[in-house]
């Protein structure tokens, strides 16, 4: 079963990946078409997924605590391992963003298709949980860092709390799981037409979600620096999933919210670091190739984990 597991569940979410890049080099649409498609899914579209599935989540669910604490732990050690590696690094401070970014940021266009392709459509709730929880610590803390060390170009915006608090909020993603959990925490009851219109707009989030993180991918960088593009991309896609892990099984998570925690752990970097490192003076470049790096590594270690630990 695991190979058809693998086989049906995965594959196809990289074939998508695949045709987004193909798609870019082949120039079918002009590139500047992209970026205004990126804006429509991340605004309009994923919000559909989002709000109905942690709307009706079952959030007293006993896994929902060890897969947060899961997800957001191995997000923290990722991140003390990047503070603790720096004086050693001797990089410059936008390139040392740029591999912080590359420890720690998931993709979830591309691990919650997997996880609903494996353990089904009840896999939603959880993965929603999930990235409720990991949204505001990655995004915090990834500021915090740019904001420290990057070198951004012209008029650099006064990072006060009202900065950071604004900058969260206004995340369509973060403001997406609010909204979700407002309603799940009120019982406000289904509302069909509501529901029929947000479903309709989440079953358009995901494939157009997954062609744009190909349509995203950048191999150029990847050759100039290759030891430092490839130790930070093998620790985003081995080393976090089995944190991930180990902290959920730790925690007496069940089988479904391990496997949801190691594919979160193994989902490649987000193309949202490469925005977020052009936006906050982070070495761009740089930030392209790890996305594009573990992007291409996560197709087999993502697989390969579920296998190895016995998830599919």
């Amino acid at each position: 079963m695991a190979p058809n597991l693998i086989l049906n569940g995965i594959v196809p979410v990289f074939l998508l990946i695949a045709l987004g890049y193909a798609l870019k080099k082949s120039g079918f649409l002009p590139l500047n078409v992209w970026p205004p498609i990126e804006k429509f899914a991340v605004y309009v579209l994923y919000p559909g997924f989002l709000i109905p599935a942690i709307w009706h989540a079952d959030l007293s669910g006993f896994s929902t605590g060890p897969i947060s604490v899961a997800v957001v732990g191995s997000v923290v050690i990722a991140a003390a391992v990047g503070f603790a590696l720096k004086p050693f690094l001797r990089l410059s401070g936008p390139t040392f963003t740029s591999v912080f970014q590359g420890l720690m940021r998931f993709n979830s266009f591309i691990f919650v298709p997997v996880a609903a392709s494996i353990f089904g459509p009840s896999a939603n709730g959880l993965s929603a949980v999930a990235i409720s929880a990991l949204i505001p610590a990655s995004n915090m803390i990834c500021i915090l860092v740019l904001a420290q060390w990057g070198e951004p170009e012209g008029e650099v915006p006064v990072r006060t709390p009202a900065w950071f608090a604004r900058t969260l909020l206004t995340n369509p993603i973060f403001a997406s799981c609010l909204v979700g959990l407002l309603l799940n925490f009120l019982r406000v009851p289904s509302l069909p037409f509501v529901e029929k219109s947000l479903t309709m707009l989440g079953e358009a989030a995901i494939p157009t979600g997954l062609i744009l993180a190909g349509v995203g991918l950048s191999f150029g960088y990847v050759w100039r620096r290759p030891f430092l593009v490839g130790a930070v991309s093998l620790f985003k896609v081995l080393v976090m999933p089995v944190m991930a892990w180990a902290i959920c099984y730790g925690l007496g998570g069940d089988r479904m919210a391990q496997g949801i925690a190691l594919a979160c752990g193994a989902a490649p970097c987000a193309a949202a670091a490469y925005v977020q490192a052009r936006h906050m003076g982070g070495d761009a470049p740089l930030m392209a190739g790890i996305v594009a790096l573990t992007t291409s590594l996560s197709a087999f270690t993502m697989p390969l984990l579920l296998f190895m630990f016995h998830l599919v």
